[in-house]
């Protein structure tokens, strides 16, 4: 990587860089030792990228625990706003809450929703609080009925959607990375019951287990009219 680095007039500073090392194995195995020109490469057990905390393990629990933290100190914001003398009404804490915590539960759920359900359980406490606060009700409210008050989904279910979004958007592009991408049938039956499936494994299951059909998608070649080809018309 540093001689492409130097081919290509790019730099790679060892003091920003980190190494994890991803590895499920439960035996005393030393990490391997990285260098950038004789620079040691850091080795940590956890790392953020693009928003998204990837621990060793890759059990994102990190993740959830500070992403819980983060959506409640923001639920300050609905605990002010929600006063019954002056505050704002159910429409406008809905749409607070969306914007300022939902919004953040949603980011990168497609990665850490591969996650323990033990662990996502951790975030339920938190939507179930923000819509107790938007709507009013008491502690002893059932879920169900605050979710049918709200009109929000589940948290559960919400990952679900976004999920099988993502996925159809990818289809429909022919040069997607994903779009293309199976699981080997060696490694589906050799694979352990903990096993995690890849992202297009799990949204297959998503999709057989809710009783959708869809055979054919229609794809969108973005690239069959590049900008600089465009012709110019006159009028």
């Amino acid at each position: 990587m540093v001689s492409w680095c130097d081919e290509n007039g790019h730099t790679l500073s060892a003091e920003k860089s980190k190494c994890v090392h991803f590895c499920r194995k439960r035996s005393i195995h030393a990490d391997s030792i990285l260098s950038i020109r004789n620079d040691a490469i850091p080795i940590v057990d956890e790392i953020r990228f693009l928003g998204v905390i990837f621990d060793r393990k890759l059990t994102f629990l990190p993740h959830i625990l500070q992403l819980r933290k983060k959506c409640e100190k923001s639920l300050n914001i609905l605990k002010v706003l929600s006063c019954t003398s002056w505050g704002a009404d159910r429409t406008s804490l809905l749409r607070i809450y969306q914007a300022a915590v939902l919004s953040r539960i949603d980011n990168g759920c497609l990665v850490y929703g591969s996650a323990r359900s033990a662990a996502l359980r951790r975030l339920d406490t938190v939507h179930h609080s923000a819509l107790r606060i938007c709507s009013g009700a008491f502690r002893t409210s059932p879920v169900e009925s605050l979710y049918t008050i709200c009109h929000q989904l589940p948290l559960h279910l919400r990952r679900k959607k976004l999920s099988m979004q993502y996925y159809f958007r990818s289809l429909s592009l022919p040069q997607h990375p994903i779009s293309h991408m199976t699981l080997p049938a060696t490694l589906r039956r050799n694979a352990r019951p903990s096993h995690i499936l890849p992202f297009c494994e799990r949204v297959k299951s998503m999709i057989q287990d809710s009783e959708l059909n869809f055979s054919d998608i229609q794809t969108v070649d973005l690239q069959i009219f590049p900008p600089w080809n465009i012709p110019q018309f006159s009028f």
